[in-house]
């Protein structure tokens, strides 16, 4: 049994419906982070969406660290043009927001499972969040990264380093955000990244940072896990 189907295979609880959940308390515990290592993409976003639909109103929020085997990830805004021009490397569809990316070793992935009725947590603030959690774990190695309103995701110098995209049902997000650490970043150039032809992308690695994968997936996961916190205090 992978990691992946472990986390899910003993769930027995009712659906949750976000709508109709009882009143709980106004502060919710931090997220379960769990790290799950090199999984493949179509098995962990089945466990998202059994994970998201199974919850209750009382399901703990978690934080899925991995990373993923080379493939390009279409999400639903994706356009023909904007695929793989001949490229081997797999073309998974999924059910997030967005537009097309590339996934491989050396990226780290946070899939965010949260309860966003639970949290007071709007959409758009949880893309924030997710940005700044990038931003702030960057700024750890001095690095100076920004976001883009017209095109979210996190950049360094005009070229993105960080991608999302996020999938809302029944008051439940998942899916999340990819870091490039240590990686083979040729395939992106087979596709108009996040669909902006001619896009730059870039990786820690060559901003002069030597944290590998684990660490940077640690001080993300984090720095997110922070910012869920204060917005909770704020609230």
């Amino acid at each position: 049994m992978s990691n992946v189907q472990a986390l899910v295979s003993d769930r027995s609880e009712p659906e949750y419906d976000g709508l109709k959940q009882p009143s709980v308390a106004s502060h919710p515990p931090a997220p379960v982070i769990r790290h799950l290592g090199l999984v493949e993409f179509q098995p962990t976003c089945a466990a998202m969406r059994q994970f998201t639909t199974s919850r209750r109103h009382d399901t703990p929020d978690e934080l899925w660290v991995l990373q993923h085997p080379p493939l390009y990830s279409a999400g639903l805004a994706t356009r023909q043009r904007h695929l793989p021009r001949d490229s081997s490397i797999p073309l998974e569809r999924t059910d997030r927001g967005g537009q097309i990316t590339y996934h491989g070793p050396g990226q780290v992935v946070i899939y965010a499972l949260l309860d966003l009725a639970r949290r007071d947590l709007k959409i758009r603030a949880l893309v924030s969040l997710l940005e700044q959690a990038v931003i702030d774990t960057l700024a750890q190695y001095h690095v100076s990264a920004q976001m883009n309103s017209a095109a979210p995701g996190v950049y360094v110098n005009g070229a993105k380093i960080a991608a999302l995209g996020l999938r809302v049902r029944r008051g439940g997000c998942y899916h999340g955000v990819a870091l490039n650490v240590d990686m083979d970043l040729a395939p992106f150039l087979a596709i108009d990244p996040c669909g902006y032809p001619g896009l730059a992308v870039t990786q820690t690695r060559d901003l002069g940072i030597v944290a590998n994968v684990d660490e940077l997936g640690d001080r993300l996961a984090a720095n997110l896990t922070q910012h869920l916190a204060r917005h909770e205090r704020n609230h």
